[in-house]
């Protein structure tokens, strides 16, 4: 069984275990979009607790 090489792009894991991923809304399109909310979009969130089991279970088999 395989990682998800898609997975590895977008996902990173907190020390605790918990999984952030890059905010989104910030690829184009931003002239559209006000200026607080492209301040706090900036940086990684962390995964909602349902997401992370499906995220660790589907995509990392191998990771913690």
């Amino acid at each position: 069984m395989k990682t998800k090489s898609g997975a590895k792009k977008r996902f990173r894991f907190t020390g605790t275990g918990k999984v952030k991923h890059g905010v989104v809304g910030k690829r184009h399109g931003m002239s559209k979009r006000g200026n607080r909310f492209l301040r706090q979009a900036t940086g990684m969130t962390v995964v909602s607790e349902s997401d992370t089991r499906i995220i660790k279970r589907n995509f990392f088999p191998y990771e913690r």
